[in-house]
């Protein structure tokens, strides 16, 4: 069982920065493709960023050029460092990894991100 850990969410003013952390209890090369995922109030649960452990990354539309997803293998975390943050990034930050075989996912807690107009 992976256990994530995710921190650095808050309320933040419209322009600004945060940048989110997810630790894992296992080694980082035991896993696939590490992600963060977003779910605002009434929607589903969307892709913001992913990286697989090759190190290509992808990124929705909506955050291209202002999100930057990493992986730190020494410290099995991987961050999503998000600027020129906008009201509609309102949401709660999910972490996914998936196993090394990609059969199995897991997610973290969730952590709420709050941008203020």
């Amino acid at each position: 069982q992976v256990q994530l850990v995710e921190s650095g969410g808050g309320l933040v003013q419209a322009g600004g920065s945060l940048r989110l952390s997810c630790a894992a209890s296992v080694s980082i090369f035991s896993l696939n493709t590490m992600g963060w995922y977003r779910q605002a109030p009434g929607k589903q649960r969307d892709l913001v960023a992913i990286i697989t452990t090759g190190g290509i990354t992808n990124y929705a539309d909506s955050v291209k050029g202002r999100f930057t997803i990493s992986r730190d293998n020494a410290k099995n975390t991987v961050y999503l460092q998000m600027n020129t943050l906008k009201p509609e990034d309102t949401a709660v930050y999910y972490c996914r990894v998936s196993s090394l075989d990609l059969n199995t996912a897991y997610w973290g807690q969730g952590t709420q991100v709050t941008v203020s107009s």
